[in-house]
């Protein structure tokens, strides 16, 4: 949100401050069975080289059944993950199982489908050392080594540390070595930008603005894929404080998606596939399925390019490029390479597409379609058909005194389509979310709220409108003031609704353009009431003083005339005179006057003439009213 908010709505912007970003977490808790088999955190970084733990056991000859106490020590550390496996298969499933000594400070994990075979920390606090029990299993190898992973922060941290070597009695020795898959930091970097020439013709692209250039807009967000054999070579760029990233998914929700993450950290960039369950943080994967990595940080803008094979058939995780999914294209912050909820809805592709198939080139949008309808129709809903019914029904009921339509009075039949043509759009863009999310929205704020406040209030005044008494009837005057507050407090929450829901991930339009843009309208909209009510009173209080007679017209000049006051409209108004002069005006009490003033009004030249002033007026605000649209709905067009 911006500082350039009306001042009625700071309250909401305060309590918007509980929507902020959430940072994407590790596990603090230890349950980390996903990383079982590689032992490697999904952190999304390389590990250290130097392993700076150890890992000691108690004894190095071994039989079924033996328990050998393990002990992890070394600089302080916060998490930490153990396991023992065949040192002829380090890369397989663990072996063994393992007994706690402190409960406090570990657990025990299943791994592989084989009970207890692991063991990690229970929480973040930082330890310098931990011990257990490694229970030999009955079918164990000939020998078996320990391998540890040691995390001192989000950042830093170690995969597979080697542990010693123990052997079953009678078996020949192995040297001890460091087994350890270190995966190194990516050295090589990019030259240039990316080039747009070839798309839609030697490569599929996906850019953001539509035909946007990578090579001289550093604003342009490009992701490129061109076949190469049974590879192909991906390129991707955009402005980005943290990173940029795409994924392959079977639908329109962020999911059981095959993601590919390009980290900026420090002066370098990670590149890592990943995968995406459900709306939890990316599962960071092993690199190696990525080949001819290369980056490039310039002007705020990361580039990164890989190759990857078509078919990865040994992972499901990688799907298959030669199939057809929508696309998603997103960007946000990174804290010390800790990735961070993305600030705005990705780019995603308006169908599904074979990247490897036909090039193509193609844009997407930031919005999906249903929320795009449902911001159109409520911009049409309260910035131009309950804005301009209003209008019409407080100043336009003397302009056209006795022409009807239908049996009704014009004024009052255009007031009602209006109203009624609100209610349907409103009722209809109501519905829009809860068709595409499926449940109230918590990650929305106080939008879904204020709406909800909208739709009740809204449906609430057709329903007052059925039971509206006589116009002669005491009750009348009730009802007209309760029409007015419920229809008041459902445009002033409507403004207030749409002034947050511009900002929100779902429909964000261009900021700040688009808070200074609703403030004019509102400006507008406040400058022709308050212009209209200006006109009427003043002509309302030229009408009565020129019918006055002389000397009570020279009355006015010495300030004994007080004046009128009108109330809903001009019709209605009173003109309220010393005592004095009322007994001393034969035959004209202010109950005459009243009585009098609809023919004095409508047989005046000059309420002709203000009349005619009033629908100049009316066709400036109907059109200033639409260009405030057509902005609106253009920008939604363009997301």
């Amino acid at each position: 949100m911006q500082d350039s908010k009306m001042i009625p709505l700071v309250i909401f912007l305060i309590f918007l401050c509980t929507c902020a970003l959430t940072p994407v977490t590790g596990y603090p808790s230890g349950k980390v069975t996903s990383a079982c088999r590689s032992m490697r955190p999904d952190h999304g970084h390389a590990p250290q080289a130097e392993p700076i733990h150890s890992i000691n056991v108690d004894k190095t000859i071994f039989n079924p059944g033996d328990r050998i106490k393990v002990t992890l020590s070394g600089s302080r550390f916060n998490g930490f993950l153990v396991q023992a496996r065949d040192v002829e298969n380090l890369d397989g499933s663990a072996v063994g199982s393992f007994a706690l000594i402190d409960e406090r400070v570990s657990q025990l994990l299943t791994c592989g489908g084989i009970q207890n075979s692991a063991v990690s920390h229970t929480s973040k606090e930082r330890k310098l050392q931990v011990e257990f029990f490694w229970i030999a299993p009955a079918n164990s190898p000939k020998h078996v080594q320990f391998l540890a992973t040691v995390v001192e922060k989000y950042k830093i941290y170690w995969v597979k540390i080697a542990g010693p070597i123990i052997s079953q009695p009678n078996t020949p020795p192995i040297p001890s070595k460091n087994h350890s898959s270190m995966i190194p930091v990516v050295p090589p970097s990019l030259h240039k930008r990316f080039s747009p020439a070839g798309c839609g013709s030697t490569k599929f692209c996906i850019r953001n603005p539509v035909s946007c250039d990578p090579e001289h807009n550093p604003k342009c967000f490009f992701l490129s894929f061109r076949k190469d054999g049974q590879s192909v070579l991906v390129e991707m760029s955009g402005p980005g404080q943290g990173y940029i990233s795409f994924a392959l998914s079977y639908d329109h929700w962020m999911g059981d998606d095959d993601a590919y993450l390009c980290v900026k950290e420090d002066q370098g960039v990670q590149i890592n596939p990943a995968y995406i369950r459900g709306r939890s943080h990316p599962e960071v994967s092993s690199p190696d399925v990525l080949r001819d990595v290369a980056w490039r940080l310039e002007d705020g803008v990361i580039q990164c390019s890989f190759k990857r094979n078509i078919q990865i058939p040994a992972s499901k995780e990688r799907f298959d490029l030669g199939g057809s999914y929508y696309i998603f294209l997103a960007d946000g912050d990174a804290k010390d390479g800790l990735l961070l909820r993305h600030q705005r809805q990705p780019l995603m592709t308006n169908r599904m597409y074979n990247i490897s198939g036909f090039p193509e080139d193609v844009g997407g949008s930031r919005s999906p379609l249903i929320i795009k309808f449902h911001g159109a129709m409520m911009f049409v809903a309260w910035m131009t058909t309950v804005s301009i019914g209003v209008i019409i029904a407080r100043f336009f009921k003397p302009v056209w005194p006795t022409s009807s339509l239908f049996g009704e009075k014009i004024w009052f039949q255009i007031h009602r389509c209006l109203m009624i043509t609100t209610v349907i759009l409103t009722a209809i863009a109501f519905v829009l979310p809860f068709i595409y999310r499926g449940y109230f929205s918590k990650r929305a704020g106080y939008h879904p709220h204020l709406g909800v406040t909208v739709m009740i209030l809204t449906v609430l005044q057709p329903v007052l409108a059925v039971f509206r008494p006589p116009p002669q009837t005491p009750r009348r005057g009730i009802f007209n003031w309760t029409h007015w507050a419920t229809g008041t407090a459902a445009r002033i929450i409507a403004v207030t609704a749409m002034f947050i829901g511009m900002d929100l991930q779902a429909l964000d339009l261009p900021d700040p353009w688009d808070t200074y843009t609703m403030v004019g309208f509102v400006l507008w909209h406040v400058f022709v009431d308050l212009l209209l009510e200006a006109h009427g009173f003043c002509l309302l209080k030229k009408e009565y003083i020129s019918k006055l007679p002389c000397h009570l017209q020279a009355l006015h000049q010495y300030g004994l005339f007080i004046g009128g006051s009108k109330q809903s409209d001009p019709q209605s108004a009173k003109v309220v005179l010393v005592p004095s002069v009322l007994e001393g005006h034969a035959g004209h009490s202010a109950k005459t006057m009243e009585e009098d003033q609809v023919g004095i009004l409508n047989s005046s030249p000059d309420e002709a003439e203000g009349h005619t002033f009033k629908k100049i007026v009316l066709t400036v605000y109907i059109c200033g009213n639409l260009a405030f649209l057509i902005t609106f709905l253009a920008a939604i067009n363009q997301i």
